[in-house]
């Protein structure tokens, strides 16, 4: 059963009363009792009660509101519930607000409210769904029926979830790691019940199952919530028992090997999960909240690592590029983009293509996430001093060919490396810094030379990573003066303003997606934005409702040609770097998103996100 909802504001819950009283639908001895019936039920609203004790039919309450606070009323009956827009809104909230989503229209959201007075709900659902809120009054009672028919799936969600994985336990082994303990065994079994046991194994093999990359297990005052990042984007996929909540995070625990009786301090562990013949690894961190512990599982699926940059939509004069400068005996190639954004995936992809019998590869990683075959691959545990400057120093006396530090992080390591790749080692590294241009004031700020910065470099590539359009649901349509306002164009900007090449359009054309190829035949630098194909999905299931399906990367390489070379020596700043490089040839992030518009590949919302001009 639904829980009360929070009461209309004190202005309305007055006047109601009075109001259906001067039109002739109640008495005043009806109100009378509607008023004492709500003394005894305080959290009740005086509609609700009204319409159930049969004073006044709903529809006439529904139209009197409606004309007091002009707004357009709905019949909640006309209406089929979409499973898909249900989960836009979650339960709890739709509960405690008495909404419910009723119609998508482009970038507008419906949604059936019961109280025309609470404009800051409006706000809080434009939040969190990231729509435009159109709201539209229904009766409470119709609401909170419809509410508790449609939203009851979800709060079986958890039941039928262990009813699936019953059957599978016998696929589903933890491979105990070899530091456990007599003790942590023992501890164990106080958590070794079969509800926490399989839902543990049912969260964990459903997040691999959806392809999630990590696993939030939060705590707060009164619910757990568990949440799958999926294609960057979290999405809430149940609400376990609050009375589980001690046992599940001592099972997360026990499985990777930390301290249940610690609770004051993060901790890091890892768990080795074997679900029939195939074989996850989870790295899972602890973190002590103000109402319990949360758990973070970063999932590590080999069998779902893709070394081919192509795939990832790479530019194929990027990825000339990129094969060309880390074909050279020395020098130095970094990947910079913040967290997520792949940058390990990258460096992992190019070592893949060097990775050959005569080649002596070495990584310092924090940590390692994938072991590579062929490869020696250093965890660096910065407790012990083996940071990655330590690593550095000791690799360059391990006779290497190639090394791959996972972050520069200080001048240290930077040192070590530019000293590296000028004296003939092949070095890879990342930053954080959000451009390619961006990437050489980070390295002269840290203290570097610019004549070493220079000499030393090859290439730098800086990424992002976009949702794609869902295949199954994609659509043609056109995008508002507004949207293309947050993009900074206009209609009829040309390709020619926004900097394109010939090039870039061929390659537009030759690896369009389907829908678009037969859009882009006669594309030009003096075509308009005007004319462009522009695509998005409505939702599906296949996408959840989303519309978007998958990632796709946006890359922008600058290749160190002698001119960039010699804006370096003379410390440029960062607007000569990047107009440098974009004379040279280089596409900017945001220009490599436009080329993933036009391809159909992805949406302009997307790319707009990610990217700055």
């Amino acid at each position: 059963m639904a829980a009360p909802a929070a009461p209309l504001s004190g202005r309305l819950t007055e006047r109601l009363g009075d109001l259906l009283v001067q039109e002739g639908l109640l008495t005043r001895e009806g109100l009378a009792k509607a008023l004492k019936e709500q003394d005894a039920n305080p959290g009740q609203r005086l509609g609700l009660i009204i319409v159930k004790m049969g004073l006044v039919p709903e529809t006439a309450v529904v139209r009197l509101l409606a004309r007091q606070f002009r707004m357009p009323a709905v019949d909640l009956s006309r209406f089929e519930a979409d499973p898909r827009l249900l989960k836009l809104i979650p339960a709890d909230l739709a509960t405690k607000h008495t909404v419910l989503p009723l119609k998508r229209d482009g970038r507008s959201l419906t949604v059936a409210i019961a109280d025309p007075t609470s404009m800051s709900v409006i706000d809080d659902l434009k939040f969190i769904t990231r729509y435009d809120i159109i709201p539209v009054l229904a009766g409470e009672y119709s609401m909170r029926t419809a509410i508790e028919k449609h939203y009851e799936a979800n709060e079986t969600h958890i039941q039928s979830l262990l009813q699936d994985i019953a059957g599978e336990d016998d696929d589903v082994e933890v491979l105990e790691n070899p530091e456990d303990t007599t003790d942590v065994n023992v501890l164990a079994a106080q958590v070794d019940e079969a509800p926490v046991v399989k839902l543990i194994n049912a969260i964990l093999v459903d997040a691999v199952t959806k392809g999630a990359s990590d696993i939030h297990f939060e705590c707060f005052e009164h619910e757990l919530r568990v949440r799958y990042r999926i294609d960057g984007a979290l999405v809430e996929v149940m609400k376990p028992p609050m009375k589980m909540r001690a046992a599940l995070i001592s099972r997360f625990k026990i499985m990777s090997s930390l301290n249940i009786a610690e609770r004051r301090v993060p901790q890091d562990g890892r768990i080795k999960l074997k679900v029939g013949k195939k074989v996850v690894d989870f790295r899972v961190s602890s973190l002590p909240t103000l109402f319990g512990e949360k758990v973070v599982l970063r999932i590590l699926d080999k069998g779902n690592l893709t070394l081919d940059l192509d795939k990832f939509g790479i530019e194929p004069r990027a990825e000339r590029e990129l094969m060309e400068a880390i074909s050279n005996p020395y020098g130095m190639v970094l990947v910079t983009g913040p967290t997520g954004s792949g940058k390990t995936t990258t460096l992992y992809s190019a070592l893949s293509k060097i990775n050959t019998g005569d080649t002596n590869i070495m990584t310092a990683e924090d940590p390692v996430e994938y072991n590579l075959f062929g490869i020696n691959q250093v965890q660096v545990r910065n407790e012990i001093g083996m940071t990655f400057a330590a690593a550095l120093k000791a690799f360059l006396r391990q006779d290497p060919n190639v090394i791959m530090v996972g972050e520069i992080r200080d001048i240290e390591t930077g040192g070590i490396a530019i000293k590296a790749a000028l004296t003939g080692h092949m070095v890879m590294s990342t930053l954080h810094t959000n451009s390619a241009p961006e990437t050489i004031t980070r390295l002269l700020d840290m203290g570097l030379e610019p004549f070493n910065v220079a000499s030393a470099l090859n290439l730098i590539l800086a990424q992002r990573l976009v949702r794609r359009v869902c295949p199954k649901c994609k659509v043609k349509y056109t995008p508002d003066a507004a949207e293309l306002a947050g993009a900074k164009v206009k209609a009829e900007t040309t390709l020619r303003d926004l900097r394109f090449t010939d090039e870039a359009l061929m390659n537009a054309k030759a690896k369009a997606s389907p829908e678009a190829a037969p859009f882009l035949a006669n594309l030009s630098l003096d075509t308009t934005i005007g004319e462009l194909p522009f695509f998005k999905g409505p939702g599906c299931d296949n996408c959840g409702g989303t519309g978007l399906k998958g990632r796709q990367g946006l890359y922008e390489v600058m290749f160190m040609t002698p001119t960039i070379k010699k804006a370096v020596m003379v410390n440029s700043d960062v607007q000569v770097l990047r107009e440098t490089a974009i004379a040279e040839g280089m596409l900017t992030l945001r220009m490599d998103g436009w080329l993933k518009v036009l391809k159909g590949v992805t949406t302009l919302d997307q790319v707009i996100r990610e990217t700055s001009t």
